[in-house]
């Protein structure tokens, strides 16, 4: 008997715990939304350059220095930082065996370029040896301030749900209590850059590429949209 009434008064406090537990304030739930488009302004692009034969005749070969030097003098002139430009990768991790090994040998460099305007860009590719260029395209873009407006829009977005709160709990008589829960929901959009030709690479096969501009590039904006979900007492 005596065990009986030890583990009734104990089920009893377990249960009185469990009831304390439970969460009686009134709340309500809303949500608050702030987006904005915006321009990109940081594009990486990537230019493969490659040797290539004159008239095919292998002792006319413009070789992969020559290409270089172009296209660092062509970023100079455009008046971009050298560290803008930067080497992806190698087609050989070892050249001069390569070349041991087949004379015939076509070296090709992949470098990756950081322009902020457009213009810069196609002026840039302009001044290289369009026979040169195995292709070119673009990477991925950015905007430059998206931390601080990533901030901005969370904040409105935030202070958003807070009036709707307050204006609905007022309606009803009642006032609005502190936040107890905040949930972040994030959608950005990154578009996909589109060329407005269909020509995504030069190749440098083709002669009536010789001189030909670089395809011009539109970007969509760049959407950044958070919604917010919050949860408040109601006093």
């Amino acid at each position: 008997m005596k065990k009986l009434l030890i583990f009734a008064f104990v089920a009893l406090i377990s249960v009185s715990a469990v009831a304390q537990q439970v969460d009686l304030r009134k709340k309500i739930s809303v949500s608050g939304t702030s987006e904005m488009e915006v321009t990109p302004d940081i594009i990486y692009l990537s230019i493969s350059l490659k040797e290539y034969l004159k008239d095919n005749n292998s002792k006319k070969k413009v070789d992969i220095t020559t290409l270089e030097n172009q296209l660092f003098s062509a970023v100079q002139k455009a008046g971009l930082d050298k560290e803008n430009l930067t080497i992806n990768n190698l087609s050989s991790y070892n050249y001069a065996t390569e070349k041991k090994k087949n004379p015939d040998f076509l070296a090709s460099k992949q470098y990756r370029l950081k322009v902020t305007e457009l213009n810069k860009w196609n002026e840039i590719i302009g001044a290289v040896d369009a026979k040169g260029i195995a292709y070119t395209n673009v990477e991925s873009y950015d905007y430059s301030k998206i931390e601080t407006l990533k901030k901005e829009l969370k904040i409105k977005a935030l202070q958003a749900a807070k009036v709707k709160a307050a204006y609905l709990v007022e309606a009803l008589g009642d006032k609005l209590g502190s936040v107890i829960d905040i949930q972040e929901v994030n959608n950005e959009q990154y578009p996909q850059p589109m060329y407005r030709t269909n020509v995504m690479m030069m190749k440098s096969e083709s002669s009536d590429m010789a001189g030909a501009p670089a395809p011009e590039i539109d970007f969509k904006k760049i959407k950044l949209s958070y919604i917010m979900n919050t949860v408040f007492e109601i006093k």
